[in-house]
């Protein structure tokens, strides 16, 4: 397995922290058999890789073995954002057949965190990732991996994450706070669920923190924020509320060896 090298997570301030650390712990709830969990929006630019982003790094610096997998064949923005520099062999090679499942999962410089990238934009995104391949590779990935986070592009746009949806044990729709109607969010959740794909919850992004009372303002925050060191006021924040997927087979169409061991 290659070793990549990325900039680490940013430093988050103590509302956004605690938020991921929600996140996290509401996952953890969720279930044992709750492994592999897409994300998905409304509509673009609401904060959603970057909220996988930094779910997929907080879980592993709890000790979590995470695949983050990179799966907006369309509009990737994941390598620039870590600011990966050279080329990299992603999820449209293996599905296209011109790599091994081996050759698109890279360690990084954080621990227990590996990677698969998107690859180059192909022709066919959504039949690519309703594929049998995409289906092996997801089976072979949950048995080497504690926790799956999908990357997808967002429903209300496109359809990729409802066929993702069929090999994912749930899905996260991140939700800009202020911009999506209940109408528009209501249809991409029955969507997911048409795709046979439980919704675990919601996260409100893009959150502003000013005023708003004891628990939920200036003096709650600026309280802990300067006990724990850091007096931020307004970051982005997420919210979730969790649920628990039904337990389901997924039966992998090709058998897909990973690397168990990897490199740190």
């Amino acid at each position: 397995m290659e070793k990549i090298k990325i900039n680490p997570p940013s430093d988050l301030d103590y509302y956004s922290r605690e938020a991921y650390n929600t996140l996290r712990t509401n996952i953890l709830f969720c279930g044992a058999d709750i492994k592999t969990i897409l994300f998905t929006s409304c509509a673009p630019d609401e904060g959603k890789t970057e909220t996988a982003w930094h779910l997929a790094c907080s879980m592993a610096e709890a000790g979590k073995k995470v695949l983050f997998m990179d799966a907006d064949l369309r509009k990737s923005v994941l390598a620039a954002r870590i600011g990966l520099k050279d080329p990299v062999k992603g999820l449209s090679h293996f599905l296209s057949g011109q790599a091994q499942a081996t050759e698109i999962i890279y360690s990084c410089n954080v621990k227990n965190l590996y990677i698969a990238f998107a690859g180059p934009v192909p022709p066919n995104p959504s039949e690519l990732l309703g594929s049998w391949a995409f289906e092996g590779l997801i089976d072979a990935a949950k048995k080497v991996y504690d926790y799956i986070i999908i990357d997808t592009p967002p429903l209300g746009n496109v359809i990729d994450a409802a066929v993702v949806g069929h090999v994912a044990d749930g899905a996260i729709l991140v939700l800009e706070s202020g911009k999506d109607s209940y109408r528009v969010a209501q249809r991409v959740k029955e969507q997911l669920l048409t795709a046979d794909c439980k919704v675990l919850g919601a996260v409100l992004s893009k959150v502003s923190h000013k005023g708003g009372g004891y628990y939920n303002g200036a003096y709650y925050g600026k309280y802990y924020g300067k006990y724990y060191g850091n007096d931020t006021e307004k970051k982005p924040a997420a919210k979730t509320t969790d649920g628990k997927a039904d337990t389901g087979s997924q039966a992998a169409a090709s058998e897909i060896k990973l690397d168990e061991k990897g490199d740190q």
